[in-house]
């Protein structure tokens, strides 16, 4: 088989900013896996990414004369995988003007044949797509990831209710009320559910991740890799290393990777008027319709708030921001951000990096200069 390649969609990549300053369309999370991982699940391969060139370092790609090519937006499936695999050298397979792969070089797409694939896909275009789309993508990935094998044992501290339950071997789950009628939970290697927690499916626990003691989940929500969430969650994602450990409530949101939301933490995910909500474009450089009644918030990696920071319906905080202080906050905050609603000025870089060193060692981990490279282009790039 040739090299599996996952590439940005331009136009979608724009779409996802702040999510995508910081990683490929392909590493946003959501279900239970990335759309990488599922990707690679499926097709048994190791994938490669093109992407925008100060992130190429830090997800190399090997010079190849010819390979496969896949949008990173899309959703994997096993029929999908079939028509891709299918594909002859220099032909591209299309669905309504969408790009879903190509077998060849890049500077060739053009010319290419085109291939239709006429069944209906699944692609993440907007922000509030990821936590949309997390209720079927849980229930596909919860299939994929449990076929032909047996659940780990489930203490008998706890109440089920429903069968449709997971857990991987050496996940910890006591004295907690889980509902499964409503959708899946799959708790993975090392995840810990505390006691007195209320959990209704659909729930994604990923590796290492924690649920503190009477947190209360209402699906679809993923909680990834290492995440430590109490108090009130609903149909929220939150990707990985990222923490909301106090009470307080997050719904109908996505937190990026390295966030820390402070003790009483809330956002709205509701306009008091019922009305559509609308959230921040940074492409377009103005609001956006969602179509939807209930959005949240928006957090980019490595943002920061204090204890009882109150987010607005459909609030977009860019990367590696510091928010506190009394009143709501802008609905957006652009990247790079230090105050809250009485004022904002400029998170210096040094200060950042800085805190983020200090987040990594908590965790036993080590920012490379790669990402010290990439985050000084973003804070000098999104200078307001």
């Amino acid at each position: 088989m040739v090299n599996s390649t996952l590439f940005d969609d331009a136009e979608i990549r724009n779409n996802l900013k702040p999510l995508t300053h910081t990683r490929p369309v392909a590493d946003i999370r959501c279900g239970i896996l990335t759309m990488r991982e599922r990707w690679e699940n499926i097709s048994k391969l190791t994938t490669n990414t093109l992407t925008e060139n100060y992130l190429q370092t830090l997800f190399p790609l090997p010079v190849q004369e010819n390979g496969m090519y896949i949008n990173g937006a899309v959703f994997a499936t096993e029929n999908l995988w079939q028509q891709i695999v299918n594909l002859k050298p220099n032909c591209k397979l299309i669905h309504n003007n969408i790009l879903i792969a190509y077998y060849g070089m890049p500077q060739n797409i053009v010319d290419m044949e085109a291939v239709q694939y006429e069944t209906a896909i699944t692609l993440i275009q907007n922000l509030w797509d990821i936590f949309s789309f997390n209720d079927a993508a849980i229930r596909a990935d919860y299939t994929l990831l449990t076929a032909g094998k047996t659940s780990a044992p489930l203490s008998n501290t706890n109440i089920i209710i429903g069968n449709n339950i997971f857990l991987e071997e050496g996940a910890i789950v006591e004295a907690s009320v889980l509902n499964t009628t409503t959708g899946p939970i799959y708790i993975a290697k090392g995840a810990e559910v505390m006691e007195n927690c209320t959990v209704r499916g659909p729930l994604a626990l990923c590796s290492g991740a924690q649920l503190k003691m009477a947190t209360k989940i209402y699906g679809a929500t993923t909680l990834g890799p290492n995440c430590k969430v109490g108090g009130e969650v609903n149909n929220a994602v939150f990707f990985a290393n990222s923490s909301k450990a106090h009470d307080g409530f997050v719904g109908n949101s996505v937190i990026g990777e390295w966030c820390n939301l402070g003790a009483d933490t809330n956002n709205s995910n509701l306009k008091n008027n019922y009305e559509e909500v609308k959230l921040w474009s940074e492409t377009q450089n103005t609001f956006v319709k969602t179509g939807l009644q209930f959005c949240g918030l928006i957090m980019a990696d490595h943002s920061k708030c204090g204890i009882n920071t109150m987010f607005n319906t459909g609030t977009v905080v860019g990367v590696s921001c510091n928010i506190f202080g009394a009143g709501f906050p802008r609905n957006y905050i652009p990247s790079f951000s230090w105050g809250g609603a009485a004022s904002i000025t400029t998170y210096k870089i040094d200060k950042a990096l800085e805190t983020m060193r200090h987040v990594f060692a908590r965790r036993n981990k080590v920012l490379s200069q790669a990402e010290e490279i990439m985050y000084k282009y973003l804070a000098e790039e999104l200078k307001s």
